[in-house]
């Protein structure tokens, strides 16, 4: 799974048959503190995500098991608006120790 922040979306008026109604998103991954990794994911929204949300993204065959991707061409999908972390304070202590 990938922790990532939907940043845009893409818009394709022309696509496969099985896509058509799908919503595609822009997800950047997400460091455990929010702050953003280079790498990005073009992933269908399953859960009604939008630009600004932190959000949690299933990839490969994983992505083709929500009832919006069930058999169809998708490598990522977004299937959790996330809420919050709790981290733990130890964990989060090592991290810091570290940098």
């Amino acid at each position: 799974m990938i922790l990532g922040k939907v940043i845009g979306n893409v818009w394709s008026t022309r696509k496969d048959e099985n896509l058509v109604g799908s919503k595609f998103l822009i997800v950047r991954q997400l460091n455990l503190d929010y702050t953003p990794k280079e790498n990005f994911v073009v992933a269908v929204d399953s859960v009604g995500a939008g630009v600004g949300e932190v959000v949690l993204c299933a990839q490969g065959s994983s992505a083709r098991q929500t009832a919006i991707t069930k058999n169809k061409p998708v490598d990522a999908v977004i299937m959790a608006i996330v809420d919050k972390l709790d981290i733990s304070v130890k964990e989060k202590l090592a991290e810091m120790v570290e940098d």
